[in-house]
């Protein structure tokens, strides 16, 4: 991801549109592309600030989100469930598909493990 012009940039851009040139020929000027410069405006006429919006972070969890007290109640009922039948069951029953990898952030988040218990799991004598 591509860092965010600098704040002084930004503000001479939208002085020199305000001023009456073309957002094309200023971003020319300021060697920047005619869509940074015609964003940028329109950013500045909308909220009244240049300054940029914050980037990266967590934008589709949404989704599974939505169905966490179904996924905590599976858990609840069935504490062997694995992650592979969580998402077999969402997709089933919701038409709603999600990598195990999914679940697991979903149980992260959470600070939710499941850790092996040693004593169930013995095959034989040592």
């Amino acid at each position: 991801m591509t860092k965010p012009f600098s704040n002084d940039l930004r503000t001479r851009i939208v002085e020199e549109i305000e001023a009456g040139s073309s957002r094309r020929s200023v971003a020319e000027r300021f060697r920047i592309a005619p869509s940074a410069a015609i964003k940028l405006h329109r950013r500045w006429r909308e909220t009244g600030c240049v300054d940029p919006a914050p980037q990266g972070g967590d934008r589709r969890s949404g989704r599974i989100e939505a169905l966490s007290d179904e996924i905590l109640a599976l858990v609840e009922a069935s504490r062997d469930i694995t992650l592979v039948e969580i998402a077999a069951h969402l997709e089933i029953k919701h038409g709603e598909r999600f990598a195990p990898s999914t679940v697991h952030r979903f149980f992260q988040r959470r600070g939710i493990t499941f850790k092996k218990n040693r004593a169930r799991h013995r095959t034989g004598a040592r």
